[in-house]
């Protein structure tokens, strides 16, 4: 039996050509030039960010188009295009990420008065601003380490011999680790920090693996008596989201805030700024007011579990519950992180930490 198919190649052809013009028109409207949109560059990857671009949208009428990725490969294509770009507003976690890239000159001044009165000034520049705060901190099983030995202890202290094959903490690659890193160079000198990078790695209980939340579940089956973590990711594995076995092995463990008795404790931020080349620039600047006002920073706060950067808003009750009374840093300037990421970088290297 034969089976003949009856190839229409011109009608083949008017169907390509259909669907070329629909993808054309689709990016074209995406990347358009209208006045009545913002086109967001973001290396935060949280599914309530695109429900807060939406109330922007309901609330303005400002269509806001989003192209996620990674750092790298964002600043990267923003960098090549040029004056081609698209990009209005570039939006990260990292402090010294943002400061690395204002220093490439890829932001410009959009600083408006809202910005400015909402968010303190040494949590943002002239050409960028935090959106929201979390603290690296550190975690301890209450089975192994007596709360009281813990009485005073410093950043600087993770390097003391007593802890000799008991600290778990990311890799040396990881940007977290590179601002906390970066804020003792700024505050202690690059020699000091270099001495103190050599003493964590001596105190490692193994070779630096995993995300913030490996590190905390180590501490909880045992491998390891002390964690560094930002303090979102305790909280989400609390929550329940991450199943059930994260939720009990953050139980294990209990957050314990650093440098009480000096500068207090690091601080980082999520934030973004206006690029250079925005076509929409107006439209950024309305958009990063918007993230500022208390509607925008109780949505964050309570489907990110960070810290608002604002007055009048409180964190998730589940970051409540971690303590709100610790002393902040608030003597380094998170814009001195991009400055020193590459000093510290540097030192953990040295020290062979990977």
């Amino acid at each position: 039996m034969r089976t003949i198919i009856n190839i229409n190649k011109k009608g083949i052809m008017k169907k390509i050509a259909i669907l070329a013009l629909a993808l054309t028109t689709y990016f074209t409207s995406l990347y358009s030039d209208g006045h009545n949109e913002v086109n967001v560059f973001s290396a935060r990857h949280y599914d309530s960010d695109i429900q807060l671009y939406e109330k922007f949208t309901a609330k303005t009428g400002i269509k806001v188009n989003v192209v996620s990725g990674k750092d790298k490969a964002l600043q990267k294509r923003i960098t090549e295009e040029g004056a081609d770009s698209k990009a209005d507003l570039y939006i990260t976690a990292d402090a010294g990420r943002l400061g690395a890239f204002d220093a490439a000159g890829m932001f410009q001044n959009s600083m408006s008065s809202k910005i400015k009165a909402a968010v303190p000034s040494n949590l943002r520049s002239n050409n960028w601003t935090g959106i929201a705060k979390r603290a690296r901190i550190i975690y301890y099983s209450p089975e192994r380490v007596n709360a009281n030995d813990l009485n005073g202890m410093t950043y600087e202290d993770l390097a003391n011999p007593r802890w000799r094959n008991r600290i778990v903490i990311r890799k040396s690659n990881n940007v977290y680790n590179q601002s906390l890193v970066a804020s003792l160079v700024q505050n202690n000198g690059k020699k000091a920090t270099a001495k103190w990078a050599k003493g964590v790695v001596a105190n490692m209980a193994r070779d630096s693996k995993g995300n913030d939340r490996a590190q905390i579940l180590a501490v909880a089956a045992g491998e390891a008596d002390l964690a560094v973590a930002n303090t979102y990711y305790y909280a989400l594995m609390l929550s329940g989201s991450k199943g059930e076995e994260q939720k009990a092995a953050a139980k294990k463990v209990l957050p314990f805030f650093p440098n009480q008795g000096d500068r207090g404790t690091h601080m980082n931020i999520s934030g973004g700024g206006v690029i250079k080349t925005a076509p929409n620039k107006a439209n950024a600047i309305k958009l990063l007011e918007f993230l500022l006002t208390k509607e925008a920073q109780e949505h964050i706060v309570n489907n990110t579990y960070e810290y608002p950067i604002i007055g009048g808003v409180e964190p998730h009750e589940l970051v409540k519950a971690m303590g709100l009374g610790f002393k902040q840093d608030l003597k380094t300037k998170v814009g001195s992180y991009g400055k020193k990421q590459a000093d510290a970088l540097e030192v953990m290297l040295a020290a062979k930490w990977k």
